[in-house]
């Protein structure tokens, strides 16, 4: 068998993982990180763990079914780890991996470009919206 070369073996990886063929897995790891709810519920635990009524408490407008369906998905991929502590009630913490924390950049990233640009957004709907009324 033939030895292959990290940059070969990068290029391999290159084209088994290609985002656009919808059975690709980096394709429904993308849908999950573009999920509505993902970025707000990991941006709550950049500054240490939570418990789930802090999340809830902080991200405005998610039910409970989303914020739990939320957290089992990232915590399945990997993204934040779910904490139990043996007392009365048990508690549960969520929070970051090593792995999520390298995402909190990028998630910053477009928080920033979206709060920067929103007025031009808002211009641009609201002269779509005069075109086609």
């Amino acid at each position: 068998m033939a030895t292959t070369t990290v940059a070969q073996q990068r290029e391999q990886r290159k084209i088994a993982y290609n985002a656009y063929v919808a059975a690709c897995p980096t394709n429904k790891l993308l849908d999950t990180l573009s999920d509505k709810w993902t970025g707000l519920v990991m941006s709550t635990l950049t500054g240490g763990p939570r418990r789930y009524g802090e999340i809830s408490a902080i991200v405005a407008g998610i039910s409970n079914k989303m914020l739990t369906q939320t957290l089992r998905i990232l915590e399945r991929d990997g993204l934040l780890e779910r904490h139990l502590t043996a007392q009365v009630p048990v508690r549960v913490d969520y929070s970051l991996t090593p792995l999520g924390s390298t995402l909190i950049p990028i998630l910053g990233m477009l928080k920033d470009w979206a709060e920067l640009n929103i007025e031009d957004v808002l211009a641009a709907r609201a002269a779509f919206d005069g075109e086609y009324r």
